[in-house]
């Protein structure tokens, strides 16, 4: 996985909350086992019309959200199933960061393991943010290090545990971080 240290990126506004996994990434999307190829189904109810044009009143189709890599979205966000093929089709379309007050506990956890950064900000602080990105770009700087996110007039602090801060930070998932121990490995294996 890449780290994740300083993301500076342009944010989509998403005012909805308990967006569930099946909105995020559609049930029929689901036969492929690649972490790749899922963006293009991203939202694919909310993003498009019985006829597969674009629904120009959903939130990612708005011009100033074009080339988005920050969500934010209101509470509860990643509920529903437990689908680790939500986090990739997030990641697939762009989006390496994903801010609201609070996240489905599996959704969160997938998040990181995936290489997203899932931020829970106060709510007051993220209805700030869905406020002032609504109609318009909104750029934002996140950083992970010093637990971060300033742009725009805005500036907040966030909370993360410090295993999955650490993962995020060296651009590793649990298969990279038990490697990190090989050698330790290969040596007690070896004295057996």
């Amino acid at each position: 996985m890449e780290p994740l240290v300083i993301h500076e990126g342009k944010a989509a506004t998403m005012n909805r909350v308990n967006v569930d996994t099946d909105q995020i990434i559609p049930k029929q999307f689901l036969k492929r086992v690649e972490r790749t190829g899922f963006g293009k189904f991203l939202f694919f109810d909310w993003r498009f019309q019985a006829d597969g044009s674009e629904n120009p009143n959903f939130e990612l189709n708005k011009p100033h959200t074009k080339g988005a890599s920050i969500l934010v979205a209101g509470h509860n966000f990643g509920c529903g199933s437990s689908r680790e093929h939500a986090p990739w089709a997030l990641h697939d379309y762009g989006f390496r960061v994903v801010i609201a007050p609070n996240f489905a506990d599996i959704f969160f956890n997938n998040c990181v393991k995936n290489g997203m950064l899932p931020v829970r900000l106060k709510e007051e602080e993220v209805y700030t943010l869905l406020e002032k990105g609504a109609d318009k770009a909104l750029d934002l700087t996140v950083n992970l290090k010093e637990q971060t996110i300033v742009g725009e007039g805005f500036s907040a602090t966030f909370e993360i545990d410090q295993y999955w801060k650490e993962m995020l930070l060296n651009g590793w998932d649990e298969i990279g971080l038990t490697l990190r121990y090989a050698d330790d490995i290969k040596a007690f294996e070896e004295a057996r």
